[in-house]
């Protein structure tokens, strides 16, 4: 037998029928929903009488459109209250658990989902959301879908999918101080760009991941989507294992042992075939920034903005116009660029070892008199946790505010917005203009960066904080 890949070996097990010539019929473990991309497909199901297929296989969260201020109960936006009071009911008719806020278990659907020990190795795990390729992290097939696809699971458990090409990364190196995973998947859409992985699924891997906590891996697969990859997977290992551990949904006792022998399976054989590879080296990794309005347009914090001469001539007016949009130019240094807001938060960078890393730059200092700066946990758990370590007294007594959980500033679907013409440096995942609010300008970072640019008032490397 050929030796097998772990998406090989996922896309297998899952195949309920392959016709020559046709999309296989691919079964799905787990689906995850959210307010936003979920209302047109419970529809879907009502306007032709079905029913939902299996509601243990789904979960349902509050996160893109909710307020993240305390009184967040009252929905102001009428299309947002609209949303939230769609999904409780659509939840309600079909028994789907839903994380109501003030449960404990609410949070960004890409938190959760982990935090509950439903994402798993070996599964196909898909929510209409572009970054599903977080759970990933664990050793499963995740990506995001349509809202059409979506009322597919919903009515039959399965979608239509064809399959995917496959790329390694390998990660050589190590992280060092000051250098994050943030920093990692940032250089790696750098160097291949937003569409190097069109087509691809990613398998991280390079002697470098066996070091990752789960939380970085959580962040690298997040991110896969920004260079055009359909998913992003690490193989399951003994830091996996650990973190999967006690959790919830996760099976106890002999059904343990079970559940491990399985999910040790779902490695890829020495040997197997790639169709593309690439090769990231961490050693000479700096913290990176973005300069454009792509997480493909960025460079270390020490460099210079590329010239529009060093880009392909197809791509220089596009360069040329993120920049104007930026209100950057080519050649001048990005370190010490004012900025007017600060956002440490989203489903790339909202977990407790986030937050932790924004509070050991922020402890005993104080945020800059002209930035204001928001940070809000992943989830209610990492809210809680973060309250037992005292993190929250450090945001608040450095002048940050300490927000309730929820997508946030990540996108302008609620209240927490960037004013037109303001800058930001963000722990989030997208920079698209205006993808912030109207006009606003985004820098994406790690959350040290962040926290450490906030002090300053201005873009600057976390290193010397720490």
């Amino acid at each position: 037998m050929s030796p097998k890949s772990i998406v090989e070996k996922i896309w297998e097990a899952h195949v309920v029928e392959q016709l020559s010539g046709h999309p296989a019929v691919l079964a799905v473990d787990l689906m995850l929903i959210h307010e936003v991309t979920s209302a047109q497909a419970f529809q879907t199901l009502a306007d032709k009488g079905l029913e939902v297929a299996d509601p243990s296989r789904m979960l349902a969260t509050l996160d893109h459109s909710i307020p993240t201020r305390k009184n967040r109960f009252e929905i102001f936006d009428a299309d947002a209250k609209n949303q939230v009071e769609t999904l409780r009911r659509n939840c309600n008719r079909h028994g789907i658990p839903l994380c109501e806020m003030d449960s404990g278990t609410q949070g960004v659907v890409h938190v959760v989902g982990p935090e509950q020990g439903l994402t798993q190795p070996g599964m196909v795990i898909v929510c209409g959301d572009s970054h599903t390729a977080t759970h990933g992290a664990f050793g499963a097939l995740a990506f995001g879908i349509g809202t059409s696809e979506v009322g597919h699971v919903l009515a039959t458990g399965c979608l239509l999918q064809q399959k995917p090409k496959i790329m390694s990364v390998e990660f050589k190196g190590r992280l060092r101080k000051g250098v994050y995973a943030k920093d990692a998947i940032l250089k790696l859409i750098a160097q291949i760009g937003v569409s190097g992985a069109n087509g691809y699924v990613i398998e991280y891997c390079g002697e470098a991941v066996r070091h990752f906590s789960m939380e970085e891996r959580m962040t690298i697969c997040n991110m896969s989507i920004e260079c055009g990859g359909r998913a992003g997977l690490f193989g399951p290992d003994s830091t996996t294992l650990e973190y999967l551990r006690g959790r919830t949904r996760v099976p106890k006792g002999a059904e343990w042992e079970r559940a491990v022998e399985y999910w040790r399976s779902f490695v890829s054989d020495p040997g197997c075939a790639y169709d593309r590879s690439v090769v990231v080296d961490l050693d000479q990794l700096k913290p990176m920034v973005t300069w454009g309005t792509t997480p493909g347009q960025g460079c270390d914090i020490g460099s210079k903005i590329p010239s529009l001469a060093s880009f392909p001539a197809a791509e220089q007016a596009s360069v040329k116009r993120a920049l104007e949009y930026m209100g950057l130019n080519e050649g001048e240094a990005i370190a010490e660029t004012p900025i007017d807001w600060a956002f440490v938060g989203s489903c790339t960078n909202g977990r407790i070892e986030d937050l932790r890393a924004a509070a050991q730059v922020l402890k005993g200092r104080k945020v800059h008199k002209n930035v204001t700066m928001y940070v809000v946990p992943g989830s209610e758990a990492v809210m809680k946790q973060a309250q037992e370590e005292g993190l929250d007294r450090v945001f608040v007594e450095a002048g940050a505010d300490f927000r309730m959980p929820g997508c946030s500033m990540c996108l302008a679907m609620n209240d927490d917005k960037v004013p037109e013409g303001k800058r930001c440096v963000s722990s989030s995942n997208r920079n698209f203009m205006g993808r912030q609010g109207p006009g606003s300008r985004t820098h994406l970072a790690s959350p040290a960066t962040v926290a450490a640019s906030a002090v300053e008032g201005r873009i600057v490397s976390p290193e010397k904080y720490l």
